[in-house]
């Protein structure tokens, strides 16, 4: 290989080695039973910096679950609000939620795409994690409720439906390799 990428050990919560003798184990099937492939995948990644190891708690697991609720949900409301929503033109005048979330959006795809060549892959998913849970579900999904109710006019209503699709689109793409199953679901119900 030309390239190799040393991980550290997952541990248990108390920081030792697991292993069968001492019975600290964890079922994998078990867990993903629980709380989803996606929610310990990307607790995996998210929790292990280059070279280091990392304890395990079922908390962290259950954090990444509640993060693709999240996304979920703000997908779901997405949906919603994109009914009949037909991407054409790229609109030219955005209002501040807009130009401020879009600029966001550009600012991960660049620190996403840095940590990635770097094969940081941890500070990657903490850098998607951060944009999505606290600038698009948080923010711009408030931000956009009363221009996609259509009161303001058509076009501020399809500008606002278009850089939802277009940011929530890019965020499935860069969440993508670390939360496959759920990211291909919902890109799929996604206007294309």
């Amino acid at each position: 290989f030309s390239e190799v990428l040393i991980h550290g050990l997952v541990r248990d919560s108390q920081g030792r080695k697991m292993s069968k003798s001492l019975g600290n184990g964890v079922d994998p099937l078990e867990v993903i039973e629980e709380y989803g492939a996606d929610a310990l995948r990307f607790t995996l990644v998210r929790g292990g910096s280059l070279g280091n190891d990392m304890r395990y708690y079922p908390e962290q697991v259950e954090a990444s679950r509640n993060f693709a609720n999240k996304v979920w949900n703000a997908t779901r409301f997405a949906l919603m609000n994109l009914d009949g929503f037909v991407p054409a033109a790229t609109p030219t005048d955005f209002s501040l939620g807009d130009r401020w979330i879009l600029s966001r959006y550009q600012r991960t795809v660049e620190r996403v795409t840095n940590y990635l060549s770097e094969y940081d892959l941890a500070e990657a998913s903490r850098a998607i994690y951060e944009f999505s849970w606290n600038e698009l579900c948080d923010w711009y999904v408030e931000i956009s409720k009363p221009y996609l109710s259509g009161k303001f006019g058509a076009e501020v209503k399809y500008t606002t439906q278009w850089v939802l699709w277009t940011v929530l689109d890019g965020t499935l793409r860069l969440l993508h390799p670390f939360m496959p199953f759920i990211t291909e679901e919902i890109w799929q119900a996604l206007p294309h």
